[in-house]
């Protein structure tokens, strides 16, 4: 009895469900496959298409609206495409190209559709938002006002970088660049700084180790890993950078402070050129198209600080660039320096000599962070940039001679020290307190006894000094408190006794060779 009434009960819902139902028919454009390779398809069709629309290839493949010619659509394919033929239909789906967004990327390696690729099963997330967006409204934004540490010495005192600065990172192949980036990020844990690094056309094993390097230092949980790996399609290299911006915008839009890196815009620039070639657009300067510098400014203004009336958040942009041969002056370089707010260049020379981050400081600038630079750095660093430009111009003149004055000599001994001092191991970011304690130390000439090779076993017993002795004028320095006469007498006290041990070794070891 009660079976029959169940299925009674049921039977009444079907029909009410199908007597309520009315069937609304739409209208849907359907296109034709009329060309396709090396990732490009051509469409016939689709009058009422929009640019940057998802377009539906069978077997759930889908391509973006790129070229809307009078006879045709050119679209870019977002995966592989072998599977296709000439003449399948095609139909559009109404909406643009969009990106998840949300708290759920966090600590997660995904692609631009947010597809997991960490083997850490789906990621669940509940919003998207479209790819290509405005950047904010001028009035909308405000000054570059807090830095962004990095906790490298030779970047946070001579090159500072301020949060919602764009800072080109530059240099030849294996100089360093993505080792001073993951340095950065991994001194933005416990600082309330998002951080979205977005891999583009990089091998997969060099993306598996970076990964595995924020993991082993704990700083996976406030990253986002958006990767398009060489062996991806062109168009997927294309889009993704734009879509990491997408998934960085909504924590800026939040009020909260994003780190997003670009590594590298190099092979984005390669990738669209190949697109653009294979699509027929007219090609400009040394074969690149000539709006290859509209799709980086478009990118990289995004980045900004934006006033406390929409929200107070900041996106700091780090885009990487590659040079050839050091040459600075090529196309895609001189773009990106006009566009970005400074540059930190890294030498392969300084690299093959051993001196870590191979910053060279007197072919680096930032426009905007030394405004931001906390007060103790600006006091202690002060002419630090001139005087050891002038050691390096004086270091190889010196190379011509053998007889220097006792003046000139107290520079290049000062100098090296300095130049010690600014080398940093990776992995290895360190907090401001030390670098300014370090900084006042080697520029008031605490350092000038100690043999060369003891340079680094003394800072490192400096550090632990200050840390113990001086946790007041640490809370200062943090507070962005200006350093003081006295302050400045107690690092100098401190930086004495804690080196005394290494300047009698360097006097015994002097002693042994004479």
């Amino acid at each position: 009895m009660e079976n029959e009434t169940l299925l009674n009960d049921t039977f009444r819902l079907f029909e009410r469900v199908l007597h309520e139902h009315h069937a609304e028919v739409r209208l849907q454009e359907a296109g034709t496959l009329i060309y396709l390779n090396g990732g490009i398809a051509r469409v016939s069709g689709l009058p009422g298409v929009q640019a940057n629309e998802l377009i539906r290839f069978p077997g759930d493949l889908f391509g973006i609206a790129f070229n809307l010619d009078p006879g045709e659509v050119g679209v870019i394919m977002l995966g592989e495409s072998r599977s296709l033929q000439v003449g399948c239909d095609v139909r559009r789906t109404g909406r643009v190209l969009d990106a998840p967004v949300g708290e759920e990327l966090l600590g997660r390696v995904i692609d631009f559709m947010g597809n997991p690729l960490d083997n850490l099963g789906k990621v669940q997330f509940s919003r998207r938002r479209p790819v290509e967006r405005e950047a904010p409204a001028i009035m909308h934004r405000a000054p570059v006002t807090v830095p962004l540490q990095t906790g490298l010495k030779v970047v946070d005192a001579l090159v500072p970088i301020g949060r919602g600065q764009r800072e080109l990172i530059i240099g030849d192949r294996q100089a360093g660049k993505t080792a001073v980036i993951l340095d950065a990020i991994i001194n933005q844990k416990g600082r309330g700084v998002v951080c979205v690094y977005c891999a583009i056309g990089q091998q997969g094993s060099a993306v598996a180790k970076l990964v595995a390097d924020l993991r082993a230092h704990d700083a996976m949980g406030h990253c986002i890993v958006v990767v398009a790996d060489g062996s991806d399609p062109a168009g997927l290299q294309y889009v993704t950078p734009y879509a990491a911006t997408t998934m960085a915008e909504y924590f800026m839009e939040l009020g909260r402070d994003v780190l997003i890196v670009y590594d590298d815009l190099t092979r984005h620039a390669r990738a669209y050129r190949e697109l653009s070639l294979l699509l027929r657009r007219p090609p400009g300067r040394e074969a690149f198209p000539g709006d290859i510098f509209y799709i980086h400014s478009r990118l990289l203004e995004r980045s900004t600080h934006l006033d406390e009336q929409h929200g107070g958040g900041s996106l700091t942009a780090l885009p990487v660039i590659e040079t050839e041969s050091q040459n600075l002056s090529a196309y895609i370089p001189t773009n990106l320096i006009s566009i970005t707010d400074g540059q930190i260049y890294l030498s392969p020379d300084l690299f093959q000599k051993g001196i870590l981050p191979a910053v060279d400081v007197g072919k680096s600038v930032s426009r905007v962070g030394g405004k931001t630079q906390l007060p103790a750095y600006r006091m202690v660093v002060g002419d630090l940039r001139l005087s050891y430009a002038q050691f390096e111009e004086m270091e190889a003149f010196s190379r011509f001679s053998t007889r220097l004055d006792d003046a000139t000599r107290r520079i290049l001994e000062r100098g090296r020290r300095v130049r010690e001092i600014l080398k940093q191991p990776q992995y290895e970011p360190m907090p401001v307190c030390e670098q300014i304690a370090v900084l006042v130390a080697v520029t008031g000439g605490a350092f000038d006894g100690l043999a060369l090779d003891g340079v680094a076993a003394a800072e490192k017993e400096l550090r632990r000094a200050v840390t113990q002795q001086l946790a007041d004028v640490c809370r200062r320095v943090e507070a962005a408190e200006e350093l003081s006469d006295t302050d400045r007498a107690k690092i100098m006290d401190i930086a004495r006794k804690s080196l005394e041990k290494f300047s009698g070794e360097a006097q015994d070891a002097d002693a042994g060779i004479s």
